[in-house]
């Protein structure tokens, strides 16, 4: 049996595009709650790995998730920002170092001026990001913070057949730096240790045969763990990973950010494919002496569908 591990990214409610019968009731407000930052088709790539988990079973040897863990008051939260007018800050704006040098944009605590800027300065001195001002979301202990139901509902039942715990990765909760990826932050803190390079996980990938990566959103948190994976485990590493390309989406905005990942990825020796692809790897992985019935999927779990129209190609290939 080859050891195949599943990565899967960030497969929580605020990320999810779910329909109305996936909401639950908020008492507080008296209505239903909502995902913050809904990525379109995210629903639907989470029914897709949450059959492909159920059809495979123990041909998966290992799962691993990221969770996304925010306190209200972050860097990248409009809480923590007002304008030189003393406005509140909207969502999806971005601010960079010089703006806030220039008044345009300011920490609402004066206080928090000097490190905010050193922040600015570091982030954008990497040359990966500019900071985005996100709505809250996957606030800790909030529902948005919780991993999608029928996704849930499958790794459970993998867990119950193979006596294996899914590993539970939380990123986020350090309010200084944004942290995208499940292998460390864009601007590591000295003095935290949660932001900084992920070793033990890391080796934990390279001991894998395979590494299916699915998950959300691809222009964001899979491309930064990815990118980060590829880095750390080296280039000889690379053709172990797979993207599952129906089972990732990008932010809405950010599809060319999306697409010329894919192309780098794929340039550096990382397959793309589809849960299609995998499936028959899966199956032809569970050992010969299994005899383990699985539960049927959730009613709200369909099969594949031929017609999708995700790609294992990245768009102008």
């Amino acid at each position: 049996m080859r050891k195949i591990h599943l990565l899967i990214i960030d497969p929580q409610n605020d990320f999810c595009d779910l329909p109305e019968d996936y909401l639950p009731h908020d008492p507080v407000n008296n209505k239903k709650s909502s995902p913050a930052l809904p990525v379109a088709g995210a629903h639907a790539d989470m029914q897709r790995l949450a059959r492909l988990i159920d059809r495979t079973g123990t041909g998966i040897a290992d799962i691993s998730i990221t969770l996304d863990s925010h306190h209200r008051l972050d860097i990248a939260h409009p809480g923590f920002w007002y304008t030189a007018e003393r406005q509140a800050v909207t969502p999806f704006t971005q601010i960079s170092a010089a703006e806030v040098r220039a008044g345009k944009y300011l920490p609402r605590d004066p206080q928090a001026l000097p490190r905010t800027l050193g922040y600015l300065d570091a982030l954008e001195s990497a040359g990966r990001y500019q900071l985005m001002v996100w709505p809250v979301h996957c606030e800790i202990g909030n529902w948005g913070q919780n991993v999608h139901a029928d996704l849930r509902a499958a790794y459970n039942r993998w867990e119950d057949a193979t006596q294996r715990i899914v590993t539970k990765l939380s990123k986020g909760a350090n309010p200084w730096t944004e942290h995208y990826s499940a292998v460390m932050a864009e601007v590591p803190d000295a003095e935290d240790p949660d932001t900084q390079l992920n070793q033990g996980f890391i080796d934990m990938l390279a001991a894998a045969d395979q590494v299916l990566i699915a998950g959300e959103a691809g222009s964001h948190c899979v491309k930064a763990s990815t990118e980060h994976i590829v880095e750390n485990l080296g280039a000889h590493h690379a053709h172990k990973l797979t993207l599952i390309t129906d089972c990732i989406s990008p932010v809405g905005g950010f599809d060319a950010q999306y697409q010329g990942f894919l192309r780098d990825m794929q340039a550096q020796g990382v397959r793309l494919a589809q849960s299609a692809d995998v499936l028959p790897e899966l199956l032809a992985n569970i050992p010969a002496d299994t005899n383990i019935s699985y539960s049927a999927c959730s009613p709200h779990t369909p099969d594949n569908k031929n017609n999708e129209t995700h790609s294992t190609q990245p768009a102008g290939k």
